[in-house]
């Protein structure tokens, strides 16, 4: 008996090729995310290697045209398919909390075009394009960092912690790593400082939020029921909000310099203070997460767009370690941040590589199909 051969047409996983826009959720902005923090993070390790620059330009390129076609898909998502749009918002606890990925993926693609953009489209218009996705990706981050939570608290059903409900409440924390570098374009005084401390606010308001997270997302982790295998990459977004905010310190304290010069040398020394520790604890988690996921792949576990979960939050650990060592001048942190960016460009790679076979089959417009598999096998009886 024959079995039958699998469609390899182009989009041949779906009835008609207009299907590929009716499940298409906010969480493929986790592959500009990707994108974006492999050009960001090659502008900040502090190494000079040929050819480093202009891969992170061509990159960044890569990740700005992939927002705006994708953004352009969701609203075409929007227009012909709401229903669909307003379950995976309003009903659906599991896509819902990927409205965090819009706004990172606009912040992220902002801060590339303003460190990388102006040899390509102009120092004025770079700096304008960051303004605007930096104005709209943090009004966004923080409605999804209120909205999301609310809406698990009064309307949804969202079963046990997992790490992508730190999603919402980590986008906050890139508006606040990120906004800095506006500040010397912005008028001298109150503008400048109004900037700084605001990120500070942005940075408290995540981390907080964090904070509550955690420990739920932990019990869930080490003594709750098991997780299906699928989501087994998502315990790298732990890392998030660690990188995230030791990027955030970094660069609010190179920047305190010029918004708020009586405040610089505390901004500097609570940067070092928080940000070694923090970045220690990311550095014995993301050990904890690739042992996971290094099981879970010699079990079998296939490709998922979760398989992005490793590119962004171990890229926030490149620009953190990449920040500290510039500013506190260890070469141990050169190192780590080098090691860590390696492992990022072939994360990014693999996944990159998997989302285009899958996209162009068409598998990855369907709708998610839960996997019983656990993360870990269940004690017998």
């Amino acid at each position: 008996m024959s079995l039958p051969t699998p469609n390899r047409a182009l989009l041949g996983a779906l009835d008609r090729p207009t299907e590929a826009f009716r499940h298409l959720g906010p969480n493929w902005y986790a592959a500009v995310m990707g994108t974006s923090i492999v050009a960001n993070g090659a502008n900040a390790l502090p190494v000079d290697v040929p050819g480093l620059h202009a891969f992170a330009v061509v990159v960044w390129a890569g990740s700005l045209l992939m927002l705006l076609a994708l953004m352009a898909a969701r609203a075409v998502h929007f227009v012909r398919h709401a229903d669909v749009a307003r379950f995976q918002l309003l009903d659906n606890p599991a896509t819902a909390v990927f409205y965090g990925c819009p706004p990172m993926a606009m912040l992220a693609v902002g801060y590339g075009t303003l460190m990388l953009g102006p040899e390509v489209i102009g120092t004025q218009a770079a700096i304008a394009l960051d303004a605007v996705l930096w104005t709209l990706g943090t009004l966004y981050a923080v409605l999804a960092a209120a909205g999301v939570p609310y809406l698990m608290i009064t309307r949804h059903d969202p079963g046990p912690a997992n790490p992508t409900w730190l999603l919402p409440v980590v986008a906050p924390m890139v508006a606040a790593a990120l906004g800095p570098a506006l500040v010397p374009h912005l008028p001298e005084g109150q503008a400048r400082a109004t900037m700084l401390f605001g990120c500070y606010g942005l940075f408290g308001a995540s981390l907080l939020a964090t904070l509550v997270l955690l420990p739920g997302i932990w019990s869930r982790l080490a003594g709750g029921p098991s997780s299906p295998v699928a989501l087994t990459p998502t315990l790298f977004l732990v890392l998030g909000p660690l990188g995230q905010s030791t990027t955030a310190v970094v660069q609010i304290a190179n920047a305190a310099g010029q918004a708020a010069p009586g405040y610089a040398a505390a901004a500097r020394a609570f940067a070092v203070l928080y940000g070694a520790p923090v970045m220690g604890f990311a550095l014995l988690w993301l050990v904890i997460a690739a042992t996971a996921n290094l099981r879970a792949l010699r079990g079998g576990m296939p490709f998922a767009m979760t398989w992005w979960a490793f590119t962004f939050p171990v890229g926030t650990c490149v620009t953190g370690a990449s920040g500290l060592s510039r500013i506190t001048g260890l070469d141990a942190l050169t190192d780590v941040a080098v090691l860590l960016y390696l492992l990022l460009v072939a994360a990014w790679a693999v996944a990159g590589v998997q989302t285009v076979r899958g996209a162009l089959s068409g598998r990855l417009f369907l709708p998610a199909v839960p996997r019983p598999a656990p993360l870990r096998p269940v004690p017998a009886a």
